[in-house]
């Protein structure tokens, strides 16, 4: 959980497309830095991301590289902005990791977000007692004040289900997440009590992967797929003990497969709030 000096996913993105289309053209950093008025140094830091470039300099680059293409245009434009979009985490990004600004920026451009969770409840529909349970054994040397500001952020998160024009939440939970007694059993009946609420809005589907289904189509853990608009393409979130690890094209395709076939073998509607209820009146 330390601040991470790095660049953005967003300006990765960019700063490939720039890159192969200047390559595509067959021009030099210096042929670009001329043209823009920038040393071949920096445009190389903005084609690495370390730099977000400013909409002038994208539009030069696609009028240098002869791109006239409406969609294009308008796409990479688009692109740019986002690079330099502030929102409410930049509040937090001295006490948040570079990997989670990118998770909590996707969520804030995706339109359906489809999460499946091994060993925990997803971070999204997380009561603050339970989030504060599960940051405190994650970083034991965390101080309150840290820890705080942590579970304040996973908090802000959960606004994107409330907007006017919310994500769409579909997650599977395994089993073993809900039987794991996080923070004792006050904390964990409240947290299966606030999921069995949750299940009931209409763009929060959750599932539950029963252990009776034996053997499943991730067995090495946690990962969320965001659909977004355009200009971006479904994009991959694979959660690991160091961060989160981005992929894309087919790598994020075999994921939503992998997600379908979960989905399939998962418990819904009537069984989950049967099977959650059941849970929450062992713990009394």
């Amino acid at each position: 959980m330390i601040n991470e000096q790095a660049a953005t996913l967003r300006a990765q993105w960019i700063g490939q497309q720039l890159r192969a289309m200047r390559e595509g053209a067959r021009l030099t950093l210096k042929d670009v830095g001329d043209f823009i008025n920038r040393n071949a140094s920096t445009v190389s830091r903005m084609e690495s991301g370390i730099i977000p470039p400013r909409v002038p300099e994208v539009l030069a680059y696609l009028d240098l590289c002869g791109v006239d293409d409406p969609r294009r245009r308008d796409d990479l434009k688009t692109m740019a902005q986002d690079a330099w979009q502030k929102g409410w985490w930049d509040g937090f990004s001295a006490n948040v990791a570079g990997s989670l600004i990118d998770w909590i920026w996707l969520e804030s451009r995706a339109t359906e977000i489809r999460s499946f969770q091994a060993s925990v409840i997803p971070g999204l529909l997380q009561t603050r007692a339970y989030a504060e349970a599960l940051i405190r054994a994650w970083d034991e040397a965390a101080t309150d004040e840290e820890v705080a500001r942590y579970v304040e952020v996973r908090m802000q998160r959960q606004r994107r289900l409330e907007e006017p024009d919310p994500v769409r939440l579909s997650t599977v939970i395994d089993e073993g997440a809900l039987r794991r007694v996080v923070g004792g059993p006050e904390v964990m009946r409240a947290q299966l009590a606030q999921l069995r609420s949750v299940a009931g809005w209409s763009n929060v589907e959750v599932m539950i992967l029963p252990a009776s289904a034996g053997a499943h189509a991730c067995p090495d853990g946690t990962f969320d797929v965001f659909r977004m608009r355009r200009p971006y393409a479904p994009t991959g979130c694979v959660s690991t003990a160091v961060g989160a690890v981005v992929v894309e094209g087919e790598k994020a395709d075999s994921l939503h497969q992998r997600y379908d076939r979960l989905r399939r073998a998962a418990l819904h509607n009537g069984a989950v709030q049967r099977f959650l209820f059941d849970l929450e009146a062992r713990l009394e």
